[in-house]
């Protein structure tokens, strides 16, 4: 992916990884979704640089399951990648996604750029008032940033 500018490239973790790239390649395969990788990002790379999945499931390597999307901006904006990446999942459970618990199931958007980052903050502020703030639950994705190749 290293050929691919880093704004066309997005990492959400929100769950097992296999279903997050299912749904976003359902909902987004022909409009604007060109490639999609798994994996795990966010973690301790000088301690575990290839982790397996049973250190990732053992939470002791800082890992999340993620997936990755080179997106086409003409078709489909980051911002709009970024909401539907809230609809797919409870942004409000800390370290689970329904059944799986775990640091590796934590809910995260891995920006790969200033604007990336800059951008999933205020759709995620655009999110919480809308959707949790009236109900009294609090989002709890992190937001962080990645280089381009991090899966």
């Amino acid at each position: 992916m290293s050929s691919v500018p880093a704004s066309n490239v997005a990492t959400f973790a929100n769950g097992c990884f296999w279903g997050t790239e299912h749904i976003f390649m359902q909902h987004f395969g022909k409009k604007g979704l060109l490639k999609s990788n798994v994996g795990y990002v966010g973690g301790d790379m000088n301690k575990y640089p290839n982790p397996s999945y049973e250190q990732v499931c053992s939470g002791r390597t800082g890992y999340a399951e993620a997936s990755q999307f080179e997106f086409d901006p003409n078709q489909v904006s980051y911002a709009e990648l970024v909401e539907f990446f809230y609809r797919t999942h409870d942004p409000t459970q800390l370290n689970a996604q329904g059944p799986d618990r775990g640091s590796q199931y934590r809910s995260a958007i891995f920006a790969h750029t200033d604007e990336q980052e800059s951008t999933a903050k205020e759709v995620t502020k655009q999110v919480q008032e809308k959707h949790f703030s009236a109900k009294g639950s609090r989002i709890v994705t992190t937001i962080e940033q990645l280089p381009v190749s991090a899966l």
